[in-house]
This record gives structure tokens, C-alpha cells and sequence, in this order.
């Protein structure tokens, strides 16, 4: 078994994908994280944070935890168990067009040299791939901090809902799910987050994960929905390097992965006019979720998981 201080390189998803158990895959994700919170800025964020929060004025200082003090110079109260039970609902996109990585792509068909130079090829994961790697290891996460958590599949209707619970049963459960998953069917995600709203009854934390290939004012429209019933929301928009660059030189075949619509094209032409419109489409979703106060994240498919993981932390913290 490899030491603690080397699980930091399964933060890394080419690294990671060579991992072939979904569990094993997460626990590695969170120790490398964890392992970084010690090394980085973040010492002192809490390890503990299940257990702890940072003291506030007018605590009872007789919950005041001396040990940790010792471990960090700061103050934490004990927390009981009700305070610590927070309920999370992690909602994964497995529409068509989440089932893409060009590199994959490119291996499978003997495409080569299109990538930008600065885009890196080797060992690509597609975005389902990625996608069910943050929500397996945020859903690890989430139970050692006796969160309880919730797993929802969707692509134009609802596929799978794992009520949240804090059980390692129900971790199974949810990794299980997202070992087996393929990819389904067009995009709906504006309407099936609709339906998960409707759903929840209790405020907590709504994580999406998502290419976010859908109408974006019914996707805000939705969005905020979450946001009316006081839910805290962090959107996670997973797209293929490519996607956000486009393709250097050589005509290609452009084939949608929903619609299986076919085009030729040279991508010199419309790289400019590309790249442009991605930009508008990504920052119109920031600039949306920051008027609404949604954290949102772009993650390419070779973004280290911390980056998802830490987003999550910060956000939970705000919600007690």
C-alpha cells in the first residue's frame, strides 16, 4: 500500500483513471486531499471538521477542544451529533454529450495532431468519467463528516434517486450506482432539476455536475428554484479541454453525441468565432451564479479533483 504522502498524485484524473475500483478511486482522492490541506495555505481549515467548528463569541467555553488547540493554536468547539449532520444532494448529468474526450476519441480513431499544443492528450477521461470521480469522492468525504448524502442521475428525466443518508450502506449504494453508469439519452437538465426541488424537503447543500449543454435561462430558472427554498448550490460545469480550445489545422467530421448530426469543417476557420462564443457561454453561467449567489466552478477534465473537493468545504463551512 502506497504511503499517504504519495496518494497526492490521485489528485491528478490520468492518474487516477488507471485505478480500476470506484471506491478505491475516492478514498485515494480524499487521503491526497487531505494530505495537500496539511502542506498548503489551508493548514489549520479544520481536518477535524466533523467533529469541530471554529469557536464563535458568546460559545459555551466549556465545549472548547484543548487537544486540538494543541494540534493547531486555534480555537474549535466539540460539536454533538446533530449539529454536525448536514444533508448534501450531489446531481450528475449522464446525458449523451457527457460521454466525450477527444482524446479517446482521437486513439479510437486514428485522428491525430488536431489538439491546440498547449492541450495536453495523453490518458484522457471522458466527462461522465470525471463527473462520477468528484461524486464518488465528495460522497466519501461527505461521510467521514457524518454528512448525509444523496446521489440523483439524470439525463431528460430522473434515472436513479438514492435518498441522503449517513451510512456507509449508503455510500455503497451510491458508489455502485456511479461504477455502473452509462450515458443516456439527450439533456434535461433545467426540468429534472425542477423535479429533485420538489423533492427535497430539507435545506442543505445541492452540487451539480453537469456540462451544462442546455437552454441557459431554463437552467438558471431552475437554478433558483434551489436558491428560493434557502438551499446553498455550487454548479460544476465539466467540459473536455477541447471543447474549450477547439482543434489546430486539418478538416475534420464534426458529429454530435446527442442528435448524431454531421458537419465538415476546417477548424482554423471557426476557431476564433469558437473560442469566443465558449467564453460568453461559461462566463454568462458565472456571471449568473454570482447575481444569485451560486458558487460555480469550470473543471476541464484534466483539472485536479482538490479544486471540486475544497469548492466544497468553503461551502459547507458557510452553512452552518
Amino acid at each position: 500500500m502506497e504511503s499517504k504522502t504519495e496518494y497526492t498524485k490521485y489528485l491528478n484524473p490520468s492518474a487516477l483513471s488507471k485505478l480500476s475500483n470506484l471506491e478505491l478511486k475516492a478514498k485515494f482522492v480524499v487521503e491526497g486531499f487531505m494530505t495537500g490541506l496539511h502542506k498548503s495555505p489551508y493548514h489549520g481549515f479544520s481536518v477535524e471538521f466533523a467533529e469541530h467548528r471554529q469557536y464563535m463569541p458568546g460559545d459555551d467555553l466549556k465545549h472548547l477542544d484543548w487537544k486540538v488547540f494543541a494540534r493547531t493554536d486555534k480555537y474549535f468547539i466539540k460539536q454533538y451529533e446533530e449539529e454536525t449532520n448536514l444533508k448534501a444532494y450531489i446531481l450528475l448529468d449522464i446525458s449523451k454529450s457527457m460521454d466525450f474526450s477527444y482524446s479517446k476519441m482521437s486513439k479510437s480513431t486514428g485522428i491525430k495532431g488536431l489538439f491546440n499544443r498547449n492541450t495536453k492528450t495523453e490518458d484522457g477521461i471522458t466527462k461522465l468519467e470525471y463527473g462520477s470521480y468528484v461524486a464518488a469522492s465528495l460522497a466519501y468525504l461527505m461521510l467521514l463528516q457524518r454528512d448525509a448524502v444523496s446521489l440523483t442521475t439524470y439525463d431528460t428525466n430522473i434515472r436513479k434517486f438514492i435518498p441522503a443518508k449517513s451510512t456507509k450502506a449508503n455510500l455503497k449504494l451510491i458508489l455502485k450506482e456511479l461504477t455502473n453508469i452509462k450515458s443516456s439519452e439527450a439533456t434535461g437538465t433545467a426540468n429534472c432539476l425542477n423535479v429533485i426541488a420538489d423533492k427535497i424537503k430539507r435545506r442543505g447543500i445541492i452540487i451539480i455536475i453537469s456540462d451544462l449543454f442546455d437552454n441557459h435561462e431554463e437552467v438558471m430558472k431552475s437554478l433558483r428554484h434551489f436558491r428560493y427554498d434557502k438551499n446553498e448550490v455550487i454548479l460544476f460545469q465539466i467540459l473536455d479541454p477541447v471543447e474549450m480550445s477547439f482543434l489546430d489545422s486539418n478538416p475534420v467530421r464534426l458529429i454530435d453525441s446527442e442528435t448524431k448530426e454531421e458537419i465538415f469543417s476546417q477548424p482554423f476557420d471557426i476557431k476564433k468565432e469558437y473560442s469566443d462564443i465558449m467564453k460568453k457561454f461559461t462566463d454568462k453561467y458565472k456571471s449568473e451564479c454570482m447575481k444569485n449567489n451560486i458558487d460555480y466552478v469550470l473543471l476541464t477534465t484534466d483539472t485536479p479533483f482538490d479544486t471540486a473537493l475544497l469548492k466544497y468545504l468553503n461551502k459547507r463551512k458557510k452553512s452552518f
